[in-house]
């Protein structure tokens, strides 16, 4: 089980589900429901689906182990980059979903993982998460690394913590970047009204900061290189989208005319780096970028 805690400033009193819902990064419904089977806390009592927090109320939210469900190998080709008896690092390719979820268990890069590692992967996040330290969005390309046993996961997943996990995308936006360089500094929580959506928020969020750089600029497109000093959910999304520069192609974040030819957000994690949780060294892996990328930076340019 996983614990969260978090106090909650705020003048104005808010409803403990929408609360729940944006530290635990879950939806309303999910929040209400681990309210109801008594899973959130309130200064340490246990919370009723009715209350409202008041400034500096502490919130403690577990979130329960996922149900078993039978998920099955499948022999779908991986690109490993890099493999050894405790790890393996995945160039993932725009379109494949992480791991299997309500409506699609199977093609997914787990289904992949358990019939080329067999019993060889972590178990730290249960059956419809094993060996996932650290996930990209469906249609988000490039690197994520996969623990083979509970050890080396729980020191990569420290190190992510800590911040000394080198992660480095690329992508283009829409628009021209003002400055050649730039911090996003904003905290990312559900969306208040579209609570499928992540959004920069002003109470009950969680700290998110992206760096991000100016490669070459196209006019009415930027291509930029982006490091995370946090991993939230749809960061760099959300946090370009912030500040009027979104993802080219994001059919979430970015203006309802999209570009369908991108069949997603124009995103790739390029680069990874990381201490080895056995031998200590630290290890550095990159990414070529992918067709659709380079075809996408030749139509711009």
């Amino acid at each position: 089980m996983e614990k969260i805690e978090s106090i909650f400033w705020g003048e104005e009193r808010l409803r403990i589900d929408v609360f729940t819902a944006q530290v635990a990064d879950v939806t309303r419904s999910r929040a209400a429901k681990l309210i109801e089977d008594g899973y959130v806390l309130i200064d340490g009592k246990t919370a009723s689906k009715n209350d409202k927090l008041n400034n500096g109320s502490k919130v403690s939210v577990t979130l329960p182990d996922p149900v078993s469900y039978d998920v099955k190998p499948e022999n779908i080709p991986l690109d490993i980059v890099y493999e050894d008896e405790d790890l393996l690092v995945v160039n993932k390719p725009k379109g494949m979903v992480v791991h299997p979820a309500a409506g699609n268990f199977e093609g997914t890069l787990v289904n992949a993982l358990m019939y080329h590692c067999k019993e060889s992967l972590s178990g730290i996040n249960g059956v419809m998460r094993p060996g996932i330290v650290h996930r990209i969005d469906k249609n988000t390309s490039g690197l994520l690394i996969v623990a083979k046993n509970d050890f080396s996961h729980n020191i990569l997943a420290k190190q992510i913590k800590e911040h000394s996990f080198t992660r480095e995308y690329e992508a283009v936006v829409y628009g021209n970047l003002k400055n050649d360089t730039g911090i996003i500094n904003a905290p990312i929580g559900r969306h208040p009204v579209k609570r499928k959506q992540m959004a920069v928020v002003k109470s009950g969020g969680r700290n998110a900061v992206t760096e991000y750089t100016v490669l070459e600029r196209f006019g009415n497109f930027t291509h930029i290189n982006l490091k995370l000093q946090t991993g939230r959910t749809h960061q760099i999304r959300v946090h370009m989208s912030s500040i009027g520069h979104p993802v080219a192609g994001d059919d979430v974040y970015g203006p309802k005319k999209i570009i369908t030819s991108l069949c997603g957000q124009c995103l790739h994690a390029r680069k990874i780096g990381f201490i080895h949780p056995k031998t200590n060294e630290y290890m550095e892996f990159s990414s070529d970028l992918p067709e659709y990328f380079v075809k996408f930076l030749k139509e711009i340019g």
